[in-house]
């Protein structure tokens, strides 16, 4: 199981654009990818677009995405990537 921390940076936070990347990007790897945000608790299964959405996750709030199945190395990596570039 691999854990990456990231504080969101984008003034509007985990809005719809980068979240549908987001959750058509994880849905690409056979690891379950679950995302929480650590401001309040909530978590969801990063492939599913509404379960993302209802964290409400703002600028300055920290997410942290939980990754395990047999390419967990390649969709951290990946995924961790996305983040930095786009969030």
């Amino acid at each position: 199981m691999k854990t990456i921390t990231y504080t969101i940076t984008d003034a509007l936070g985990l809005h719809a654009r980068p979240a549908g990347i987001l959750v058509k990007n994880a849905g690409g790897y056979a690891s379950k990818v679950t995302i929480k945000n650590q401001e309040n608790g909530k978590e969801a299964d990063a492939k599913r677009i509404i379960g993302v959405m209802a964290l409400g996750v703002k600028c300055g709030n920290t997410i942290e995405l939980t990754v395990d199945g047999s390419d967990e190395e390649k969709a951290a990596a990946e995924l961790q990537a996305f983040l930095k570039e786009n969030l």
